[in-house]
């Protein structure tokens, strides 16, 4: 009997424990329970202003600051997760992250696959060269190499264009890179957000132009499919726009658009 009841409670416990590995794998269970209040978010953190890495390591930015302000408007702790750009969708729909907020443009394409907040930033796209490239128009790039960050609205918009203006396209994985390309003559422009743009136009004395051809969807945060996150966050966001909270932001880190 004394060995039955001992073996129950040996079963009891391993099964404890194998439930409590299971809730920490993925990305969080805002969605479970009332106990946890954490959401991780996935961006990539190689596009300032809105996300980078500052010099003592931590990942910040436009859009860092509004997620913990969305965080704190709903009672959530905030986890940052840094990966590529073009693994943030997977990492949805895979459930390791709970949201996206990477400077991503709420495109036709991007909402068949995961669904959408409520816009909350329109930077709009410009062209960055060498000064002494001869690059002062869109015309200008026929014949030469564009670079492009892959798995971006930049990339998709390059290649509705590219055949009009005859240039060749480099996808490259980060915009830092992709300057680095630039600044090394690997590629004759480059295409970019115009707010993070701005920034390397004059950290590095580039010369730019604005995209002329069209207006990208604007910046929103993305959720999985169906998602009850969504309805929550543009609440949240609502309220940050009315308080002004979101003006204050743009106003600390989107100053020079």
């Amino acid at each position: 009997m004394k060995k039955g009841l001992l073996a129950l409670v040996a079963l009891l416990a391993l099964l404890v424990l194998a439930a409590c590995g299971s809730s920490e794998e993925g990305g969080s269970s805002s969605e479970g329970g009332e106990d946890s209040k954490k959401l991780v978010m996935g961006t990539s953190a190689d596009f300032p202003p809105f996300e980078s890495v500052d010099s003592s390591g931590e990942i910040v930015g436009f859009d860092i600051d509004l997620a913990k302000a969305i965080g704190e408007e709903l009672g959530y702790e905030i986890e940052v997760r840094d990966m590529k750009f073009d693994g943030l969708i997977g990492a949805l729909q895979s459930d390791r992250i709970d949201f996206v907020m990477s400077g991503m443009s709420a495109t036709d394409e991007r909402k068949e696959n995961v669904d959408f907040s409520t816009e909350y930033h329109r930077s709009g796209e410009m062209f960055l060269s060498l000064k002494d490239a001869g690059i002062s128009s869109i015309e200008d790039l026929d014949g030469k190499t564009l670079g492009v960050q892959l798995g971006t609205i930049q990339e998709q918009g390059a290649r509705k264009i590219q055949e009009e203006y005859g240039f060749e396209i480099k996808p490259i994985d980060s915009s830092s890179i992709m300057v680095q390309e630039l600044l090394s003559n690997r590629v004759d422009a480059i295409y970019i957000d115009k707010a993070v743009g701005l920034g390397y136009q004059a950290e590095q004395d580039l010369a730019g132009f604005d995209d002329p051809t069209s207006a990208s969807p604007g910046m929103a945060a993305a959720f999985p499919k169906g998602s009850e996150l969504v309805e929550e966050v543009n609440k949240a966001l609502a309220a940050l726009e009315e308080s002004g909270k979101i003006q204050e932001l743009k106003d600390k880190w989107l100053s020079e658009e």
